[in-house]
């Protein structure tokens, strides 16, 4: 059991490539002549599957175990970053189905990647595994902005580098995790979720709220992981294709840093106030992007990514913690919410094309004062 966990590890990678279609956004953008609105289908097509995937994939799990559903989306995953590479970009629409696929298949490792970690890890180490998993998650993020910096800068060579790369380390992966031996607990449970189960708590007013939650914030999240390129060259006159993804990876960092940094401090402070404190960090970085001064920017892009690292466990573990006995059920609705991923975005790109980048940064502003206004709420809860 010792080294069962390493390959999950691996997966929670694979899971942070899911986040390249953020960063993508202004590439895909400036490479296809592209308006803000439809560049915005990149996030909405990858997110969309989370809305519509992530509960059948929890029912088919329970039935056909974990590992099963870790393996088929690992595979989507290395179709969708495969097909860029082999098929070629010279369309959008090939792009389009390659994050569509890329979505699925973060669909399958989300419902999947979370609880199996629990079978790999010794008895009282399930929690900071997760955590581990969450930062480890992260570094794969970072190097969706990461990447095609270092590529364009040191070897002339452009964005589209990351497909191959992705497409060689989730196949690696896959051998890992085929081969590894990994048991996963087949605990027979007395009332498996069904959709009736899961949409029948949506009668509760806390659960609406919270899964409402996490609605807003992986909304936010991507409106600011594909708008900060944007907002950089629109306010600054940056060039996206050489330093322009330097906002993008100061907030991917920042989040990264910030789990590490979380984990230690959860350790003392109660999730409830941690999850105030961070709508409030957030709060204070969006506000700094208004400023009009190129320093406070990328000093609030950073400060924007402390704020968010912790908000979506939070508000999930918070929840579970309320309900531990409908946990199943819950995840499916919370990983369901992902969906806000697909919905925020469009909004935000719409109001840029009408006005501007900045003005469409109102979209997350209205989502983390809603979160503050939750974080309050559990406050009393």
């Amino acid at each position: 059991m010792k080294y069962k966990s390493f390959p999950i590890f691996l997966v929670f990678l694979a899971m942070g490539f899911g986040d390249a279609v953020g960063p993508l956004v202004g590439l895909a953008k400036d490479t296809f002549d592209l308006s803000n609105a439809v560049a915005q289908l990149l996030p909405m097509t990858g997110f969309l599957m989370f809305g519509l995937l992530s509960i059948p994939m929890g029912i088919v799990q329970d039935k056909r175990g974990k590992l099963l559903v870790l393996i088929a989306g690992l595979i989507l995953a290395v179709l969708g970053v495969g097909l860029p590479w082999i098929g070629g970009m010279n369309q959008y629409v090939v792009l389009i189905i390659a994050v569509a696929l890329l979505g699925a298949g973060a669909t399958f490792l989300q419902v999947s990647g979370n609880p199996i970690m629990r079978d790999v890890s010794p008895e009282g180490k399930y929690s900071r595994n997760l955590s581990l998993g969450q930062f480890i998650k992260a570094i794969g993020t970072l190097s969706t902005a990461g990447i095609p910096l270092i590529a364009k800068n040191y070897f002339d060579v452009d964005w589209t580098i990351i497909f191959p790369i992705y497409c060689i380390a989730i196949l690696v992966t896959i051998i890992i995790v085929s081969t590894s031996g990994i048991k996963e607990d087949k605990t027979k449970v007395t009332n498996p979720a069904t959709f009736k189960s899961c949409f029948s708590l949506l009668k509760n007013r806390y659960v609406v709220m919270m899964v409402f939650g996490i609605f807003m914030y992986v909304g936010a999240e991507i409106c600011m992981s594909s708008g900060m390129a944007l907002y950089l060259e629109e306010q600054f006159g940056l060039n996206i294709q050489e330093i322009g993804l330097a906002g993008t990876g100061l907030f991917f960092l920042a989040i990264m840093t910030g789990r590490f940094i979380g984990g230690i401090i959860l350790n003392w402070l109660k999730a409830k106030h941690f999850l105030l404190i961070s709508g409030l960090i957030s709060l204070v970085g969006i506000a700094g992007l208004f400023l009009g001064i190129k320093s406070v920017g990328f000093i609030s892009s950073f400060i924007i990514g402390l704020g968010f690292a912790n908000i979506f466990p939070l508000i999930f573990s918070i929840t579970v913690d309320k309900m531990p006995d409908r946990a199943n059920e819950l995840s499916g609705l919370m990983v369901t919410a992902i969906l806000g991923g697909a919905i925020l975005p469009p909004v935000m790109g719409l109001i840029s094309d009408k006005s501007s980048v900045l003005m469409g940064m109102f979209v997350p502003l209205i989502a983390l004062f809603y979160i503050g206004w939750v974080s309050l709420k559990v406050q009393r809860s």
